[in-house]
């Protein structure tokens, strides 16, 4: 992994097909863990979403080092990769080591079963595994982002194949789909050392450390206020009663599709670091929204469907979809200008980091708007949990959807504006205009059509709305025509 091999769209392109693909194979491994699960072991999958929810807080500072290494990477300095590297595997036996004490008296704490304690215990891998991955990626995505998308696949079927082992035939429930969860993740967290294995053989330059966690504040202080944010769920699960949790995870797993499409701008970040562009801005905005808008119409036009597939017991949780469906187009769209606003930053191009200027940085104010969302957010829903939902887990899954849903959209606004004020960015209203057309189209006959409850049937009417939708946008739009063409181009420009 020595030269860099930057390919805008094709690589973003690359990683979206292999997040589709992979929507295959999540649905697979949560379609085993729900139907095993519910409806007689439905503690056991609110605990599948809580294990995610606690282990969050000990993966706070995960991608901290790796925002700069991946900065330091993709700038050429040497021996930046095996420095993060290390570094963030010494930050994660730390943060492993205090799960393990911690983990006990959480559990107490949320009255959760001390039987559970073994699961939780086996989870502490994960931790260093997340360590791992978020800096093998961030200099893969310096150099070969596109390696990415591979990494992914590899994961995503040894976890499909472990779970069904361990959940189906050896009926390891819970268990199982935290195994699985963990040697999919060692799969491929090995062949991403393969492909930095020649970065490895560099010195570790310990300034870099130094300049990293100085910068670092800033980072800490942005994971921070988002999982103080995420308090919200924690108390979902406290004051919503069982079953709220549950909803709200069945159909965040449908609407995270959604936001697959930020990975089609997957090698902006790097390109923006290496050349400020402002062209190449708005090929990432056409490209991710080509596919942000229908994939949100479809998840609100079948939303019923799409839940029901995944499990039959929350089958009520379709107007969460909804909600969750809007949220993820909003959180899909805002990534894409906090990756602008990342790039385009030059307050550490010359290799030292000043606090004060980190300070004054603009990366500052996108930075705080997560203790913004949570200084609303967290007294709104503990409000309305506990005087108008309370132990009502349908009623309080969409009011903490809602409270969060208003306020990501009320941000993106501000966060536009410090992205605005950065560099001139070229909407493409037209084609916009063109996608929300096609996907109209779409939603409109999906919604009229007859409804199923079938997985086969469900994936068959979604395929049949894709073929809608690209039809009717090849038809009105000669971009969208000449795409495969430009992508295959690119994939051959060598």
């Amino acid at each position: 992994m020595t030269q860099r091999d930057i390919r805008l769209q094709y690589s973003g392109t690359l990683i979206f097909a292999a997040k589709m693909a992979s929507v295959a194979t999540g649905l697979i491994f949560q379609f085993m863990i729900a139907r095993s699960l519910l409806p007689t072991h439905a503690e056991e999958y609110d605990l599948w979403f809580n294990i995610n929810d606690l282990t969050a807080y000990f993966t706070l500072i995960a991608g901290v080092l790796p925002f700069w290494v991946m900065r330091a990477v993709t700038r050429d300095k040497q021996g930046a990769a095996k420095t993060g590297i290390v570094a963030n595997l010494m930050i994660s036996l730390v943060a492993t080591l205090l799960y393990l004490v911690a983990v006990p008296f959480v559990l107490m704490a949320l009255n959760i079963s001390l039987a559970y304690l073994p699961v939780y215990f086996v989870v502490a891998l994960q931790i260093v595994e997340l360590h791992s991955l978020a800096t093998l990626e961030a200099c893969l995505q310096a150099r070969i982002p596109r390696t990415i998308g591979y990494g992914l696949l590899v994961q995503q079927v040894g976890k499909v194949i472990l779970g069904y082992v361990l959940i189906i035939q050896l009926n390891q429930l819970l268990l199982g789909a935290v195994v699985s969860t963990i040697v999919a993740f060692g799969i491929q967290i090995f062949y991403y050392f393969r492909l930095v294995w020649g970065e490895l053989q560099e010195k570790i330059r310990l300034e870099y450390v130094k300049e990293w966690l100085k910068g670092s504040i800033l980072n800490i202080y942005n994971v921070a206020g988002s999982q103080i944010a995420a308090l919200i769920f924690i108390m979902l699960l406290e004051y919503g009663q069982e079953g709220a949790r549950g909803r709200l995870g069945a159909a965040t797993t449908i609407a995270n599709v959604i936001t697959y499409s930020s990975f089609l701008a997957y090698a902006l970040y790097p390109k923006l670091l290496a050349e400020r562009k402002s062209e190449d801005i708005t090929t990432s905005l056409k490209l991710v929204l080509m596919f942000a808008v229908p994939l949100s119409t479809g998840a609100i036009a079948l939303s019923d469907s799409y839940i029901t597939i995944l499990t039959d017991v929350y089958t009520d949780a379709a107007p969460v979809l909804v909600i969750l469906a809007m949220d993820s187009f909003v959180i899909t769209v805002a990534g894409l200008f906090s990756t602008i606003l990342l790039g385009v930053e030059r307050v550490d191009e010359e290799g030292k980091l000043s606090l004060r200027q980190l300070l004054k940085s603009r990366i500052f104010k996108a930075f705080s708007l997560p203790y913004v969302h949570a200084a609303i957010a967290l007294p709104t829903a503990f409000y309305v949990l506990t005087n108008y939902t309370l132990n009502q887990p349908l009623q309080s899954t969409l009011s903490v959807s809602l409270i969060n849903f208003v306020l990501r959209l009320a941000l993106f606004f501000v966060l536009y504006a410090i992205v605005r004020n950065m560099i001139e960015i070229h909407i493409p209203w037209k084609n916009i205009a063109k996608y929300i057309f096609a996907a109209a189209v779409m939603g409109s006959i999906l919604y009229l059509v007859p409804h199923p409850t079938r997985i086969l049937t469900t994936l068959a009417e979604t395929a049949l709305g894709g073929l809608i939708y690209l039809g009717v946008l090849f038809a009105i739009d000669k971009e969208a025509r000449t795409l495969p063409r430009t992508i295959l181009q690119e994939m051959l420009n060598r």
